[in-house]
């Protein structure tokens, strides 16, 4: 049953977020719904599929966990200092700096970091789709991004060192509350001192 709901949020979740890269078919959502409930729907599908998810894989890893493999212990250090510099760069697509000017589209950088920092850690089936399922999408949107041309886009103000500085130290922070509180109490799973 949890891989099943795993499955299913991760259809919902990387479906809706395909979607928007479907300019034409976006288009036509946007005509025919209006702006705000298209975004309305975007955010509960995009919301579902995040508690299906979470759901999901949290009843796989009680239930249902598969080893594929066995990642070295030296993996989860690596792990580590991989999230670091993932969890900065989405913070970057926020505080917009020169790190946003730079990268572009520093959230999906961070994302595609995220995916594969935890595909090192993790030797499971269920992860390996959850992290795998996520890295793909990332590729994919970054791909549709650079081939995507719309006229008529407002270019964003984007800040400079000192954004860099506010989101680096912001990342910091945000680290720091995912690996000592959130990981452990929302995920189950404590990533320091293991």
């Amino acid at each position: 049953m949890g891989f099943l709901l795993l499955i299913l949020g991760l259809v919902l979740f990387i479906g809706i977020h395909v979607l928007t890269t479907k300019r034409d078919l976006r288009a036509a959502l946007f005509e025919r719904l209006g702006e705000g409930s298209y975004k309305a729907l975007f955010s509960l599908v995009s919301i579902a599929g995040i508690v299906l998810i979470a759901k999901g894989y949290s009843l796989y890893r009680a239930t249902e966990w598969t080893d594929v493999w066995h990642p070295p212990a030296a993996f989860r250090h690596i792990t580590l200092a991989l999230m670091l510099p993932s969890v900065i760069l989405i913070v970057a697509a926020y505080i917009r700096g020169r790190i946003y000017a730079r990268l572009k589209h520093p959230m999906l950088a961070g994302v595609k970091l995220w995916a594969v920092a935890h595909l090192l850690a993790n030797g499971d089936l269920g992860s390996m789709i959850l992290f795998g399922s996520v890295l793909a999408w990332a590729v994919y949107d970054r791909i549709a991004l650079k081939h995507r041309d719309e006229p008529g886009n407002v270019p964003i103000p984007v800040g400079g060192l000192g954004n860099d500085a506010i989101a680096v130290g912001v990342g910091i922070v945000a680290y720091l509350a995912l690996a000592f509180v959130f990981h452990p109490l929302v995920i189950g799973v404590p990533v320091v001192g293991v």
